[in-house]
């Protein structure tokens, strides 16, 4: 899925049908990788139109929005942090897929054939079962996968709060397919799978009749974690142990950082190697997946943490964002004519950018300094060209905003450094 050219156009009709799986073999079958259309990319206004559809059944039922301000922005914050990598290289799930392919395969089966269609649908299902599990039950691979959970709302924006570690053991999970499936085969599952996963985060759904015993439903996925149980009371979401944070890297990585930090102060060799391979609630003693008894107890009276900034900080920050996701977008869609230096410049900036604004959501003593610095590196690539005007006629008041913004945060930064942070 490298080369746009060469990809096949997808209709409307499809690019909506696509979320739901509701695609034919005759109509998603291509011969070779280069002409499986990015039907991620091309479902993505479905998408958007579906969290709107999904913001005003949820005013129009409860009064109020889906979720958080705070906590939306979080997830799509590590949605764009998760998508970064692909800006550099192919995915590790297919990459590992087609050299597998390649090297290894047993025998090949038709790619225009409709059994080999709902084959790779059962095969990359199981896989994902499998590497969902797992992900749950080996802490190694859990310390990618909370970042998922991590959100204490369920919307369809948590769907957005993918890792960035996930896709470097996922792909385990799916490489037998390899030894006789084509790899153009398998990337349109692969995606499907994956469009498949985000309207089952809502709430506005609550059971879809009979398809609750053979589909992963809202309703299943809401109480997913652990043995399954039917939802009969209301579901706490978020993890065991609250990281009370919207700063994308520590949501990213904390659980990693906790791993490092076990593993080094747990005697034993083999208990150094339980540390990585077993259970995130494992200790010295313990059953491979931890004590039930030390989970914390769910009284259904947990406050989710909200962001303590004020209205304006908020409404400041969401500006911010918004004009971030328009360089993203701006840097994939132009990422084949761009020069390497320019790419990690505006990878570079759109990281600052989301640390910074979870900064200023949690309040961070730094958080000036930070959005200072953030601003600054802004004015410094639109000089020179690293990044474009989204508006050319709106240049110049691009740059006094931003240099507004530098002595505002500055002057606050001083004030922090001599009286403390948000005073």
């Amino acid at each position: 899925m490298k080369n746009p050219e060469a990809q096949q156009e997808v209709s409307v009709s499809q690019g909506f049908r696509v979320m739901f799986y509701m695609m034919k073999p005759s109509e998603t079958s291509f011969q070779t990788l280069e002409e499986v259309p990015d039907y991620v990319k091309k479902a993505t206004p479905f998408f958007i139109s579906l969290m709107l559809l999904e913001l005003v059944v949820s005013w129009i039922r409860k009064g109020k929005p889906p979720g958080r301000l705070d906590d939306a922005l979080t997830s799509v914050s590590a949605g764009v942090l998760s998508r970064l990598p692909g800006l550099f290289f192919r995915s590790v799930e297919l990459t590992s897929y087609i050299y597998i392919w390649e090297n290894y395969r047993l025998f090949n089966l038709p790619w225009d054939s409709p059994w080999t269609w709902y084959l790779t649908f059962l095969g990359v299902d199981f896989g994902y079962y499998w590497f969902h599990r797992m992900a749950h039950e080996v802490n190694i691979m859990w310390a990618g996968h909370q970042t998922h959970h991590s959100s204490e709302d369920y919307n369809l924006s948590t769907a957005l709060r993918q890792s960035v570690l996930q896709n470097y053991t996922s792909w385990i999970f799916y490489s037998p397919l390899a030894l006789f499936i084509p790899p153009s085969v398998y990337a349109v599952h692969l995606q499907f799978n994956l469009l498949y996963q985000l309207w089952i985060h809502t709430e506005v759904i609550n059971y879809l009749g009979p398809l609750e015993l053979i589909l992963n439903t809202p309703s299943h996925h809401r109480v997913h974690h652990g043995t399954f149980e039917a939802e009969n009371e209301k579901v706490v979401y978020g993890l065991t142990h609250p990281i009370n944070t919207f700063e994308p890297i520590k949501v990213q990585f904390h659980h990693l950082f906790y791993i490092w930090t076990t593993f080094w102060a747990t005697p034993g060799f083999f208990n150094k190697f339980s540390v990585i391979f077993k259970g995130p609630g494992w200790g010295p003693g313990k059953p491979r997946l931890g004590l039930s008894e030390e989970i914390p107890e769910v009284t259904g009276k947990e406050v989710p943490f909200s962001s303590p900034a004020s209205q304006l900080l908020k409404i400041y920050t969401v500006v911010q964002f918004a004009l971030m996701l328009a360089f993203y977008e701006e840097t994939f869609a132009d990422a084949a004519a761009l020069s390497p230096v320019t790419l990690l410049l505006r990878v570079w900036f759109i990281i600052m950018t989301l640390t910074s604004i979870g900064f200023l959501l949690d309040q961070r003593p730094q958080a000036a300094i930070m959005e200072t610095l953030r601003c600054l590196l802004f004015l410094i690539l639109y000089r020179f060209g690293h990044l474009k005007p989204l508006v050319p006629s709106l240049s110049s008041a691009f740059e006094i905003v931003f240099s507004i913004c530098i002595a505002f945060w500055g002057v606050r930064s001083m004030k922090q450094l001599t009286s403390g942070p948000w005073k």
